[in-house]
Parts: C-alpha cells; structure tokens; sequence
C-alpha cells in the first residue's frame, strides 16, 4: 500500500510516497497548482504497484482544486482536519517546520490511519455556494458595523443626536431610516436654514421618496434637535462630501448584503431540509440559511454527539488518578461561523419567548437556577443541535 502526503499551500504543495516500515517511495517534491502538473502527479500515482491513498490536510480553501482533481481522477483521497496532523507523531523534542517534513508526516499518518480514513467526497454544488454566499455576508456584516460606527462618529460632529432620533431598527430590506436621513440632511445647518413649515414639505417629500412612513410630529423633533445641538465642524463643500459619500457607501453596502442574504435563501430552499430547518424556533430566512450553509448535510454526521463537536461546544471529560474534572470549557475546536450562529438564534429565542418552545423551556430552567448567562447560552446552543440533528434526519427519512 501506497500512502502519498500532501502538504498543500497557496499555489503549490509538496508530496511525498511512503509504504509501510518507512520505506520512501518518492522524496518530497514540489508541484505547482496548475492543471499539467496535476496531471503528472495522477499518472505518477496511477503507476504505483499496489493500493494508494493520498491524505492532505484542511488548509484554508487552498485544497480544494487538487482534492477536487484528484477525485475526479477516480483516486482514493482523504482530507483530514490539520489538528489531528499537528498532534501526530511528536516524538522529537527539537521542533522542525518545513515542507518536506510535513509530507512525510501526512505520508505515515496515512499509514498509520489506513483502515480509518474518511473519503472525502466535493460538496454538492448548492451547497458550496450557500457557505461562500454565508462567509461573504458575515464579512460584509462585520464592515457594515464598522462602516455605522465610523458614520455615528461623524455625524456627531455635525448633526449630534440624529443617530438616536428614529430609532436603529432596520426595515426589511436593512435600510435604516437615519442614515437615509444623513444623507441628504448632512449638517444641522440643512434644517436651522428652514423654517418650519418649510420642513415640514421638505420631510414629507423626502418620506415619500424614499419609502418611509410620515410622522408629522417628527418633523418638530428634528426641529427642535437642530436649534438644540451644537456642530463642531462647519457647513462646507468638505464637509459635505465626507458625509454624503460615506452614507452613500454604506447604504450601498446595505443594498448588497439585502442581495445576498435574498440569494442565500434561494438556494437553501432549494435543499430537501430547508422547510424542516425553517420550521425551527428562532430561525428564519437569514438564520435559516446560514444554519444550512455552515451544517451542510447533517447525514455526514454519525450522531449528535459528533455535530455538537463539530460545533466546537463539547466539554470533553479530564481526569488524572485522583483529579476527575466534571465541569469544564467548550473546546471551541470546531466551526466559529456556526457558533456565530448559533449564538445568534439562542438571542433570538430569549427575545421572542416562546413558553411552549423546549429550548426557550432549558433557558428559563437553568437561569432559574441562577447559571451564568454564558453557561446557559452554550447549554442552548446543545440543546438546539439535538433537537436539529433529530428532527432534520427524521424529516430527510421521512421524504
């Protein structure tokens, strides 16, 4: 038996050929990521007398086109997570990082592992581009955030207060009433110049145009929060430009994180689990589909045992002679993204509070009984992916 390592990085990997008793087949050599020395790499494997595997670690996206190739080349190829590579083997106290000695120590991993390496099979094209839509957005989520702060920032010195005034919900479509308003109503200068019935018009139209509900009474607020409020910077061309532009950036970005999370949930309803997934509490359509993105299949999971660590929040046991350690952290070893998530729906369940939801049922239980609002958090996010792994293989059985 052949076990062929990889260590893959950004446009080229290093292999390395090993057989049982540490005998080498192949030195490391290097190859370039490119469709011809893919193609050696096959015939070169093709070749060898007896069963291959090849083994290569989870590096990033870095992997994938190789993985990929090789699998459609009709080889058998695992893809293991880079923790169990890491803590493999350790036998030398001198630490030695290159290349080449990776390969080989994935090249004797694989031997070692033989009998228990998993296939890796490419994800299914829709789901693929569900988690890349799901990375995207959370991205574009975090900069959206910095992009609000950096904006309330400015507006503080020109319109103070303004930020406050109608509130930070989101409309459907995630635009928020008070940046459209900075837009167009840069300093306060733009209202104190007006008299108010000259407002009053002005706001009206403005509402209309940009699809928000008139409040006659708001206009006497902004009025009155105008003549109130003190600028620090003045009214000018430069002043103007920084405003609009960075309000016009972010509504921008607004519109297309709206795009993505409507082209998020068109995908994901084209998944067998999705109403199942959405029939869950706490989720809807961007939860849901993020949910889906980050799990993907829940049949690649043998239990829930297995999904619960691959979200990262399983607290393995410790225990040493007379030391038995019953409480401990999570491993936060598995998937952040879905954490993220997770972490996300448990909020909204304790907003929402649902009496008849079993979920909702565990919080109140546990804060009842005075536990930290981490420690009952985590125990939600457990107690949510039981419940998920159940009732999605139940509803994928069932169809």
């Amino acid at each position: 038996m052949n076990s062929v390592g990889i260590d893959v990085s950004k446009g080229k990997s290093t292999v390395a050929i090993m057989r049982p008793f540490g005998e080498i087949v192949a030195s490391p050599f290097e190859i370039n990521h490119t469709e011809e020395d893919f193609e050696k790499l096959v015939s070169r494997i093709k070749s060898l007398k007896g069963e291959s595997r090849i083994v290569m670690e989870y590096t990033g996206r870095y992997y994938e086109p190789l993985a990929n190739y090789l699998y459609n080349s009709g080889l058998y190829i695992s893809v293991v997570n880079a923790i169990l590579i890491h803590d493999y083997d350790n036998s030398s106290i001198r630490k030695v990082k290159t290349d080449k000695k990776d390969a080989i120590k994935i090249a004797n991993y694989g031997l070692n592992r033989w009998l228990d390496l998993p296939e890796y099979i490419p994800e299914e094209e829709l789901r693929q581009a569900l988690k890349i839509y799901n990375r995207q957005f959370t991205q574009y989520t975090k900069l959206k955030v910095a992009m609000i702060n950096n904006l309330i920032a400015l507006s503080d010195q020109t319109f103070p207060g303004i930020d406050g005034l109608f509130g930070k919900t989101p409309r459907k479509d995630g635009h928020q009433k008070w940046i459209d308003f900075i837009k167009d109503y840069w300093h306060k200068d733009c209202i104190t110049t007006k008299t108010i019935k000259s407002l009053e018009r002005s706001y009206q139209k403005w509402c209309s145009k940009n699809g928000y509900h008139y409040q006659s009474n708001k206009v006497n607020d902004i009025y009155q929060l105008a003549n109130q409020t003190v600028a620090s910077i003045p009214a000018n061309a430069n002043t103007k430009l920084i405003i609009t532009e960075t309000a016009k950036e972010l509504i921008s970005l607004i519109d297309v994180l709206e795009k993505i999370r409507q082209e998020m949930n068109r995908i994901a309803s084209q998944l067998p689990e999705y109403p199942a997934v959405m029939s869950l509490p706490g989720v809807g359509t961007t939860l849901g589909p993020q949910l889906i993105a980050e799990i993907c299949d829940i049949r690649r999971f043998h239990s829930r045992k297995a999904l619960i660590a691959y979200a990262g929040i399983d607290s393995s046991p410790y225990q040493s002679g007379t030391i038995d350690i019953k409480s401990r952290g999570i491993s936060k070893r598995g998937s952040s993204a879905l954490r993220k998530t997770l972490f996300t729906v448990m909020d909204c369940i304790l907003r929402h509070q649902q009496i008849d939801d079993p979920v909702y049922q565990f919080f109140y239980k546990k804060r009842a009984k005075g536990k930290h609002y981490y420690v009952y958090m985590i125990a939600g996010c457990n107690k949510f992916l039981r419940i998920y792994y159940a009732r999605i293989n139940a509803y994928l059985n069932s169809i």
